[in-house]
């Protein structure tokens, strides 16, 4: 099985057990992550999380207001940079 087939084959449950694994650092039992197994798991759900809808992806941050206006600026456009000279 190759590691495409795998995050294919992983359900949402699977997907919230890995997560609280590597927010909490330990396994449902209570054992201790090694730092590969956290490492690996993160990279499990960071990859199934390309599958789901940006707003329920982990880390996302809702910046809309009530109104439907966005709060802040949109991190994606182009920001001017102002070189200041001592003259």
């Amino acid at each position: 099985m190759t590691y495409e087939e795998l995050i294919a084959a992983m359900t949402p449950q699977m997907h919230v057990a890995l997560r609280t694994a590597v927010e909490l650092g330990k396994w449902p039992d209570g054992r201790r992550l090694e730092p590969e197994q956290r490492e690996t798991c993160m990279r499990a759900v960071i990859h199934y999380d390309q599958r789901l809808p940006e707003q329920e992806r982990v880390g996302f941050i809702d910046r809309t207001r009530p109104d439907g206006t966005q709060h802040g600026e949109d991190p994606f456009a182009p920001q001017t940079i102002k070189i200041l000279t001592d003259n």
